[in-house]
């Protein structure tokens, strides 16, 4: 008798948690595809870039690092953002930040560190970075300046003057 309840059981789990070809078809028929980003231009401007879910709509980036915004974020970096990201293109918990403003709207990334749990929820981009570190970044109560600060720290990463 217990053989037969342990068969039933195993049989349960592996035709409960499958799914069939079609039905996987069918589901992702319906996802629509994730936004396609582009690097902001030189003047700060962005077009046709996700900007991700939360309050940032338009920030306005001047072409020329400001020096100290960027020294001001590199302080936020090194407490709340380190033991997770390095600054190159490796991969600690989270992604490394090198060439990440050349790859995401400043809003995105704003939106991202002050909306984390939403952007983490709906936003493609966000979820399918989601996938490759298995980790969900935690909400570290950023404020607004701190958001840009850090942003400014990510674009001397990247080389800006």
């Amino acid at each position: 008798m217990k053989k037969i309840l342990i068969i039933t059981g195993i049989a349960a789990l592996i035709f409960g948690c499958g799914s069939s070809d079609s039905e996987k078809k069918d589901a992702s028929a319906t996802n629509e595809p994730a936004a396609e980003t582009k690097a902001p231009a030189a003047d700060g401007t962005t077009s046709d870039v996700s900007r991700g879910i939360g309050k940032f709509t338009k920030v306005e980036v001047s072409p020329t690092l400001d020096v100290q915004m960027a020294d001001a974020g590199q302080k936020v970096f090194d407490v709340k953002c380190s033991a997770c990201h390095k600054l190159t293109e490796e991969k600690l918990v989270g992604p490394g930040w090198k060439g990440v403003t050349t790859r995401r709207a400043p809003e995105w990334v704003m939106n991202f560190a002050t909306n984390t749990e939403e952007m983490l929820a709906k936003d493609p981009a966000a979820q399918a970075q989601l996938e490759i570190c298995l980790v969900r970044m935690p909400n570290q109560s950023l404020t607004d300046d701190d958001a840009r600060h850090v942003y400014e720290f990510m674009r001397k990463n990247d080389g800006v003057k």
